[in-house]
């Protein structure tokens, strides 16, 4: 798709706070003027890292954007409608060490109906390499660009113009921006920096470079939140890799710079107050846990769910009976029909009374797909050291149209 309306300038420097408004205006235009436009969004299930890693490039992007490119106006786009946002307590606490509020974050609900589509826009994706359902239908043919830390799906052109084509394992997602915006995000500090100018959109405009530290700031420590809880603060075992602990040391070094910032920085701190937010779910029912951070897709034609859960597996089913409806495994059922789903997983990580980290997979399947089921289940025994669990309240008989496999971590 190709327009020749891109009479937009470049963001100038400000607070995230101030690009999420300008963001979402430029998105307005696009919707019913036809500018051309960018949108960066995560994946479906719309966690902390598709947040963090979107929210980072198109703000980068949107100060200094690359020449000759489709756009300079970039768009960060969260996976969920606005209404998914109470189920990510987390959401709201980084939010608040970044100075902006919840409800200007950019959902689904900011975009066209499905009957009138955008008609010049670009996607970069970050934290997925393959845009999926209605917007996968309505948009693939448009993605170019791409920020990811899973399997490769082939999905994404080679060649991707001036956007990055990035598939590379790591703990976070994020820390893959990082590497990325670095230069960009380097030289708009020190510009800002030399001139002591920044400028205000709808914001007090103002001439201290100490307000572009605080800013550096707030954007380093939003960044941050998602490296350090997806990495366990650096210490999940297999998981870190060189460019999550660079991306710390960088993004810490953010932090140091502003006076304001520095003396009150503590990273194990930080950590707890984040990681403690996400955990919080005790708020939600359990339908919500189960979509809080929630992925579906086809294979082959059968669809497939998986919810990621923070907590252990007697967690929700204690919370499937303090609800007084049905029990945990006909809730579980509801789930799966709702979605017309073959095979749903639930995987938890939790730490024990021991304060031993331990995870928990739960795998149910409809009669036809219990051999498929079956064989990932035991396959995933053997690759990742699970051993058989008993959950209480948890029938593990098989039952006239599903098959039941429950696997938790074993520890050694």
């Amino acid at each position: 798709m190709s327009s020749n309306k891109t009479t937009q300038m470049a963001f100038p420097r400000n607070s995230l706070r101030a690009f999420l408004q300008h963001a979402k205006t430029n998105l307005v235009k696009a919707v019913h003027e036809e500018h051309n436009i960018n949108i960066v969004i995560g994946n479906e299930s719309a966690d902390l890292d598709s947040l963090t890693s979107s929210l980072l490039y198109a703000y980068i992007k949107s100060i200094a954007p690359p020449r000759n490119n489709f756009s300079p106006i970039y768009v960060p786009l969260l996976n969920i409608p606005a209404s998914g946002l109470r189920l990510r307590p987390e959401f709201s606490a980084v939010c608040a060490h970044a100075n902006i509020a919840i409800d200007r974050l950019i959902t689904l609900d900011d975009l066209p109906s499905q009957s009138r589509l955008l008609k010049s826009v670009r996607w970069i994706l970050v934290d997925h390499n393959k845009l999926q359902g209605d917007l996968g239908d309505q948009y693939s043919s448009e993605v170019l660009g791409v920020i990811d830390h899973h399997e490769e799906e082939n999905a994404v052109p080679q060649n991707t113009d001036s956007e990055p084509r990035v598939i590379e394992k790591c703990g976070s997602c994020t820390s893959l921006v990082v590497r990325e915006c670095k230069s960009a995000w380097d030289s708009i500090s020190s510009s800002s920096l030399s001139t002591g100018a920044a400028h205000g959109q709808g914001e007090v405009a103002v001439d201290d470079s100490a307000v572009t530290q605080v800013w550096d700031a707030q954007v380093a420590k939003m960044a941050l939140a998602s490296i350090l809880v997806d990495t366990a603060n650096l210490t999940a075992p297999g998981k870190v890799e060189h460019v999550d602990r660079d991306s710390v040391d960088y993004l810490e070094a953010k932090i140091q710079l502003s006076p304001k910032d520095a003396k009150s920085w503590n990273r194990d701190r930080y950590y707890k107050d984040i990681d403690e937010a996400k955990r919080d779910i005790s708020s939600l029912s359990l339908t919500e846990v189960l979509i809080k951070d929630y992925k579906g897709w086809t294979e082959s034609g059968t669809k497939l769910g998986i919810s990621s859960v923070v907590k252990p597996l007697e967690f929700l089913v204690q919370k499937a009976g303090e609800e007084n409806k049905s029990s945990f495994e006909d809730q579980l059922q509801h789930f799966m029909d709702e979605r017309d789903l073959s095979m749903f997983a639930i995987m938890t990580t939790s730490t024990s009374s021991e304060g031993e980290f331990q995870r928990e997979l739960l795998l149910q399947a409809r009669s036809s797909s219990s051999s498929s089921a079956i064989k990932f289940a035991e396959q995933g025994a053997s690759d990742f050291q699970l051993e058989i669990l008993n959950i209480k309240g948890v029938s593990i008989q098989d039952k006239p149209g599903q098959h039941w496999k429950k696997y938790g971590y074993r520890k050694t």
